[in-house]
């Protein structure tokens, strides 16, 4: 490549970081949150029958905000706001946005209707193994948090025309005060004051869904109105960015939904088990997301403007070179992650939720953690999907993300039902992770069909040897903490915490010493950006791209 195609990846790359830094740090302080209003939760109400009830009806909005708020509704506006933006025509990009905005309010108010309504066959739909008294709290519950999906779908559109100007910091500002607001509400809420407020149990916390959700457009809306929103009613359905977003939004949400789907019918076998493993089930599975979310989903969203960018521009080479450098970089990340994870199941579990005043006990624990070591298997592939994709969307090929979404979810229910039976709900997670690695290999394949060799034999190259580092440094941590656990107290939180980062400290040391004696290309590349850095220089190391092509 020239001298200009490298500046102007360096360039790119440079911006690329800087965004995926914002969008991490903010999931960091997301998830940090959404795990202190599990604490909440758990240390309140136990791993039972009420939490089992208030995570099925929580599964709706958490569905919602996956999908809507990271993934379809911005995935299908930023290609088509971009176009516009791109040539000029912003009012009649606003004007598209604005009939699309109309149609969405109306049909909101039809299916929020419909949903709170009919929300006793939607739960019998969802968790059809719960008892009859279980059941009914769901019911209401759900009922509840309905009313959220308003604002969810509203965040999804603001979240798409944001990131079409490049701008982040009020999207990730919004997912932070969405989990604030849900604990707020439960603190607020949850329970009562004598001779003044009666208390709504764990209802408080589904009112906070409500506000969460309310905050996180609230703090959008500011930023779009700053940007100077132009706002029109129309239900104009010939306007061509109105075909052309139709047109994409619909296979798209049915691809970036394949996983949530999936975790569907994880929860449908899992209420038909012993109770309190829903609950055992949405924990694991939260843990699982979070490499899936720090990793994958920001790099997804930093990385797709660019993509599409370089599509529109028929830049190929430059597009193979952000796509595979994006997608190295999270399976490089995210496979370490999931052996460590697998390994510090049962202490990060116990740190988190178990407490010696709460109802969370040491067979939930173990319940949780049976059911994460399985979840753990699939995460570098989930993480990898995110960015591939998009890459699909960037090129505005929607069917083959949503065949191959299509399949996964088959995989996955033949799975389940089988594995069920055998390993519980580690079956399900075992099922889960099986259908995200079909999912990724074929998404792999037919990139390579549809655009070229995107570098897969140095992506299967740098797999593989992580995969080798990661089992020595999961075998090195998970003896650690036996050892540990042998000679040393983990009764008290502060000893639990020590046990936790003395072996992160561990890992981390030892997956990067061996990456570097491997002399990986990802390691060398992170080591680059870390020093530079440390020394305040602002340039990115250029991207891995052509050498691969040589392995």
């Amino acid at each position: 490549m020239g001298g200009s195609t490298t500046s102007a990846a360096k360039s790119s790359g440079t911006t690329l970081l800087a965004a995926a830094n914002l969008l991490m740090l903010s999931t960091i302080a997301s998830r940090i949150l959404g795990y202190l209003r599990d604490v909440l939760i758990f240390a309140k109400f136990g791993q039972n029958n009420l939490t089992d009830a208030y995570n099925a009806a929580f599964s709706i909005p958490d569905f919602l905000y996956m999908i809507l708020v990271g993934g379809a509704l911005s995935s299908a506006f930023i290609p088509v706001f971009s176009s516009y933006l791109a040539r000029n025509q912003e009012a009649e990009g606003w004007r598209g946005l604005s009939i699309i905005f109309n149609w969405i309010m109306l049909l909101l108010i039809l299916g929020v209707t419909f949903g709170v309504i009919f929300a006793p066959q939607l739960v019998d739909v969802l968790v059809p193994g719960f008892d009859p008294g279980t059941k009914t709290l769901t019911v209401n519950l759900t009922r509840i948090m309905f009313v959220q999906v308003i604002f969810m779908c509203l965040s999804g559109i603001s979240t798409g025309i944001l990131h079409s100007y490049k701008n982040f910091t009020a999207p990730a500002l919004g997912s932070v005060l969405y989990n604030l607001g849900i604990i707020l509400g439960g603190l607020l809420l949850a329970a009562p004051i004598e001779h003044y407020f009666p208390g709504y149990g764990i209802a408080g916390f589904s009112v906070g869904v409500v506000l969460g959700a309310m905050l996180n457009f609230a703090v959008q809306a500011v930023a779009l109105l700053r940007l100077g929103m132009r706002y029109s009613f129309s239900l104009d359905l010939r306007h061509p960015g109105v075909q052309e977003l139709l047109a994409l939004i619909v296979p798209v949400f049915i691809g970036l939904g394949a996983s949530q789907f999936n975790l569907f019918v994880n929860q449908n076998l899992a209420s038909g088990l012993a109770e309190g493993l829903v609950s055992a089930l949405r924990a694991a599975q939260r843990l699982m997301q979070l490499p899936i979310t720090l990793f994958g989903i920001t790099v997804g969203i930093a990385f797709f403007p660019t993509m599409t960018q370089l599509a529109a521009q028929e830049k190929w080479d430059n597009f193979k070179a952000t796509l595979i450098m994006g997608v190295r970089t999270v399976v490089f990340v995210t496979i370490p992650a999931s052996f460590g994870l697998a390994a510090l199941s049962e202490p990060v579990i116990r740190f988190m939720y178990e407490f010696r005043s709460g109802a969370f006990t040491a067979e939930d624990t173990k319940q949780t953690a049976y059911a994460l070591v399985f979840y753990t298997i699939g995460i570098f592939a989930y993480a990898a999907i995110h960015t591939l994709s998009r890459a699909f969307y960037a090129l505005k090929d929607t069917k083959k993300p949503v065949a191959v979404a299509v399949l996964s979810i088959v995989v996955n229910v033949v799975l389940s039902i089988v594995l069920v039976r055998y390993m519980a709900q580690g079956g399900l997670a075992l099922a889960y992770s099986v259908a995200g690695i079909f999912n990724m290999v074929v998404l792999i394949v037919l990139l390579n069909w549809q655009v070229g060799d995107i570098g897969s034999w140095g992506l299967v190259k740098s797999t593989v040897q992580t995969t080798l580092i990661s089992l020595l440094m999961g075998g090195a941590v998970w003896l650690l903490t036996r050892f540990w656990e042998l000679y040393l107290p983990v009764s008290g939180k502060l000893a639990q915490l020590a046990e936790i980062v003395a072996a992160m400290a561990l890992g981390m040391g030892l997956f990067m010493f061996l990456a570097v004696l491997w002399k990986m290309p990802e390691a060398e590349q992170l080591l680059g950006i870390l020093r530079r850095k440390f020394n305040r220089k602002k340039q990115l190391p250029e991207p891995v791209e052509t050498e691969e092509k040589q392995d």
